[in-house]
């Protein structure tokens, strides 16, 4: 996305700069495994299709990697709390 694709009723700086043919989002597409392997890409400033093998078995491996009921879950380290006292902005 380039400065130029902005709307012109949004009115900021942008610290990449204001020239119309100023990269705000350089985008890129690509695939990550379950393990955080890239697979694919990232493809950048060209249309195209980004394609990839996949071993579904990594999906498996992953669920070892990521602990979700183990050190995530204690309640003793981990707490969610939400305050809701009205504040001005």
């Amino acid at each position: 996305m380039t400065r130029a694709d902005v709307a012109d009723d949004v009115a900021y700086a942008a610290i990449q700069g204001d020239a119309p043919q100023t990269v705000l989002i350089r985008g890129g597409s690509a695939i990550v495994g379950p393990l955080g392997t890239v697979l694919a890409g990232p493809l950048f400033g060209e249309p195209g299709l980004v394609c990839a093998e996949i071993d579904l078995d990594d999906v498996t491996r992953a669920a070892f990697d990521f602990d979700v009921v183990g050190h995530y879950a204690r309640p003793d380290i981990f707490t969610l709390s939400t305050d809701t006292t009205p504040r001005i902005a």
